[in-house]
């Protein structure tokens, strides 16, 4: 669990330590379990706006949030390759541009533990397609807040020690081969929030993200992954904001 001073910053980083988050609290609306399920509000049947509703409180009972971030010095930039301290390294076009400039790199993993996925195939076994589907849209939302709020309080330490923060990147988006999550897992310890990897590189619980973010004192805040994605043009869920949400 993360603590703050008594002046309400956020205490120093010890280099590569991870910092575990347990104690946030997601709070889901409406709007952002339809848009876990790639639904507008706006254009909502009331039969799905109704089960959003209807499983809003036992979304927020399933959930067991948790999050933890390690943070590593940058030791050298090669063409489209990031190298640690350690002699990890991260390379591809899309997290070459996220961490230029870096000092600094924030790995993260956040998850929402598993109760809720278990739930919603007990719904869809049972035939109850309709709730299933609300509730999985409850979870995208669910580790959305939660991904976002992991980034504000990496976001809010490196201002603490007079550095900016730019945009985040994941393995597995357009220009960082999902292969590279071995390489994230073998510096964010995220067996101790109950997250592994399987054979393909994929997260469990499926619920998860992992993400990296470059801080340094001349990093951009304005950039998001959407603006290197080739798709960006026609994507209707395109982010227009910044690296921590």
């Amino acid at each position: 669990m993360q603590h703050s001073l008594p002046d309400g910053k956020t205490p120093a980083q010890p280099p590569n330590q991870a910092m575990i988050i347990t104690d946030l609290e997601l709070s889901l609306q409406v709007s952002q379990v339809l848009e876990g399920q790639g639904i507008p509000s706006s254009h909502a049947s009331p039969s799905l706006v109704a089960a959003a509703e209807e499983i809003i409180g036992e979304a927020h009972a399933l959930l067991d949030p948790a999050a933890l971030y390690t943070i590593f010095s940058v030791h050298d930039f090669e063409h489209q390759q990031v190298v640690l301290d350690n002699g990890a390294a991260f390379g591809g076009p899309l997290v070459a541009r996220a961490l230029a400039g870096a000092t600094e790199v924030a790995v993260a993993v956040c998850t929402i533990g598993s109760t809720l996925e278990e739930r919603m195939s007990a719904l869809f076994a049972s035939g109850d397609a309709m709730q299933a589907v609300a509730l999985e849209g409850a979870g995208i939302a669910a580790i959305r807040q939660l991904s976002m709020a992991t980034g504000v309080q990496i976001c809010d330490a490196a201002s603490a020690r007079g550095l900016s923060v730019g945009m985040r990147a994941s393995p597995g988006q357009e220009g960082w081969s999902i292969k590279q999550q071995r390489v994230l897992f073998d510096l964010a310890p995220a067996e101790e929030i109950g997250v592994r990897l399987t054979p393909s590189c994929l997260m469990l619980p499926r619920k998860s993200v992992s993400f990296v973010i470059g801080l340094g004192p001349e990093m951009r805040t304005d950039s998001v992954p959407c603006d290197f994605c080739s798709k960006r043009e026609r994507c209707h869920w395109r982010h227009e904001k910044s690296v921590t949400e």
